[in-house]
């Protein structure tokens, strides 16, 4: 049976995406019912898959990583295991934030979070080392504007 998530499931997740570290009596009051219904909710919305890890974010500047590269990618290879090697030594790498397949052009784009130019060309090198690519494009974000996960719930 597929789970529906009704207009108190989404203000609880809205509540979560805004601050999951708040408390339970935070969100139950914050969304307008009591303790257990939240938290039956919140139990079972885990359990199903629709909240996943929680975690913290960390400000990456002020941790020294300066540089965001967008990767993109163009292969001229498409069989599986060459699929599988690239994939492996993307999930190997810490410093890519986020991968994804493309349709179009471009086969892939990653974003790439490193203290700087030269940390960008060793995380380059290995990878090449690691897979044959065709051809890869380095953009370097010069700003940030917006950055969330939070869905529009």
């Amino acid at each position: 049976m597929a789970f529906r998530v009704d207009d108190m499931d989404r203000k609880i997740l809205s509540e979560l995406q805004r601050d999951a570290a708040q408390s339970l009596d935070d969100i139950a009051r914050n969304v307008g019912s009591s303790k257990t219904p939240v938290w039956n909710r919140i139990r079972k919305m885990k359990e199903v898959g629709i909240i996943g890890q929680q975690t913290v974010f960390l400000d990456a500047e002020a941790l020294g990583f300066e540089a965001c590269f967008f990767v993109l990618i163009r292969t001229s290879e498409h069989e599986v295991e060459w699929q599988k090697k690239f994939l492996a030594a993307l999930r190997a790498r810490p410093e890519v934030q986020e991968a994804h397949r493309l349709a179009g052009d471009i086969d892939y784009i990653l974003k790439v979070r490193v203290r700087n130019a030269r940390a960008y060309d060793e995380f380059y090198q290995a990878l090449i080392s690691e897979v044959r690519i065709h051809n890869v494009t380095a953009l370097l974000s010069m700003e940030e504007i917006k950055s969330t996960l939070a869905l529009p719930l």
